[in-house]
């Protein structure tokens, strides 16, 4: 039998916020309380470090099959560990799309063994086209739990409304990319002072805003459930807000690009500012902020969504897309946690309990008989984000250079010490 004894840690979960002794064996906890006794395989001094539950990342792209000079499962997972992530939903625009039980089955399958659960998002239409519904019972029967055309929208609103309806009888849940192609139109970087300064074409923000109002429309009049995926602006948040007090099933996460930086950072001309939904204006920012605070947002996800750096270089042309695994909890303690906008135990329950929740998975907690899925956090630790020194295949993030507060040093998937800084 394995066991590990973690000492003196602020032990932190949704619940509870205490100093105390934590005994991991196998792959549970065991107990959770001051002076435990036991003769553990390893003992850990957490004097000063905070254990809380692994986070969860409803949100990402592993590039796997077909991309995979940008990231693959494998690299994915290395950087999701790094990050204090020990479970991902990976979006199915892939090459070619994930339309098939086959190709659920690959990336799920690949990812044994690494101490990253996979789930693989299931695309709503074929090959992510609009044309035709997928065989969603094929799809859960591979082990799928979420269907989503993320990377573009459902165009035609009634194929969006079937999928919905579907949705009510086979359990999956449904996540929306709120993006209208014909407002967007070419356009590369949030629409306003900035993209006219730089003579570029913007992304305006009715885009997203009119989607994100289209789908709660569409789950509204099927009674059925629609996560909302990257919420970037004040006004999707306030209809947000508006549709859960009218009883709306909706829920809807948000990146830390959003509630931390703006489009100015644009006039660097550098395409890793760069990604979909862009960055937004002050207002928004402090929106997003609100909205989370006030529940409106259920979810911190990343949308990690690695590219080369060749593919990065040209600002203009590049594509869509920063990383964040690894940056993830380090960013909201720096912006949220640290400014006192919120408290452990709110970071916890958006970034590890709701994502869990919201897709019918246990929920953690730091407690005896709970899945020994951990991080343990230096909080107060500085460092800077170097690019070059990430895990994943790609570098490309808003957050090079930066100086963050709080750092994943250890992450127990299963039990097992997965990551651990050195």
């Amino acid at each position: 039998m394995s066991s590990i004894l973690i000492r003196n840690v602020r032990a932190v979960d949704a619940e509870i916020d205490i100093t105390a002794d934590v005994l991991i064996e196998n792959d549970k906890i065991a107990a959770v309380g001051n002076d435990l006794t036991a003769d553990a395989g390893q003992t850990i001094d957490g004097t000063g470090l905070v254990l809380m539950p692994s986070l969860f990342d409803m949100h990402v792209h592993f590039r796997d099959p077909g991309q995979t000079h940008k990231e693959d499962v494998l690299t994915g997972c290395s950087a999701a560990l790094a990050g204090g992530v020990t479970g991902v939903l990976t979006m199915p625009n892939t090459k070619p799309p994930c339309d098939s039980p086959e190709t659920i089955k690959y990336v799920m399958d690949k990812a044994e063994g690494t101490g990253v659960k996979v789930y693989q998002v299931g695309c709503i239409t074929g090959g992510m086209s609009g044309n035709g519904l997928c065989d969603y019972d094929a799809f859960k029967a591979a082990g799928c739990i979420c269907i989503s055309d993320d990377g573009r929208p459902v165009e035609n609103a009634e194929m969006m409304r079937k999928a919905l309806e579907l949705s009510k009888e086979n359990g999956l849940l449904v996540a929306s990319h709120c993006e209208d192609l014909s407002i967007i139109n070419g356009g590369i970087m949030n629409k306003g002072e900035t993209s006219e300064k730089l003579g570029v074409k913007g992304m305006d923000r009715a885009s997203e805003d009119y989607i994100t109002a289209r789908e709660m429309i569409l789950a509204s009049s099927v009674d059925a459930r629609i996560h909302i995926c990257h919420v970037s602006t004040e006004g999707s948040a306030a209809m947000i807000r508006f549709a859960k007090s009218r009883g709306v099933k909706v829920t809807c996460e948000t990146a830390p690009h959003y509630f931390m930086l703006t489009d100015e950072l644009l006039n660097k001309r550098d395409a890793d500012y760069r990604m979909n939904p862009p960055l937004r204006t002050p207002n928004d920012v402090r929106a997003i902020i609100d909205a989370v605070k006030d529940g409106t947002i259920d979810c911190i996800v990343t949308d990690h969504a690695p590219h080369a750096a060749e593919e990065k270089a040209d600002f203009e042309k590049a594509p869509n897309g920063v990383v964040g695994l690894e940056t993830s909890l380090a960013a909201t303690l720096t912006a949220l946690y640290h400014t006192g906008e919120i408290t452990l135990n709110k970071v916890v329950e958006l970034m590890c309990v709701n994502p869990r929740k919201i897709l019918g998975l246990e929920t953690p907690a730091v407690s005896a008989g709970k899945p020994a899925d951990l991080v343990l956090v230096d909080i107060d630790r500085k460092w800077t984000v170097e690019p070059e020194k990430l895990h994943s295949k790609s570098h490309n993030t808003v957050f090079k250079g930066m100086t963050l507060t709080g750092k994943p040093i250890m992450t127990i998937s299963n039990g097992e010490i997965k990551y651990e800084v050195k």
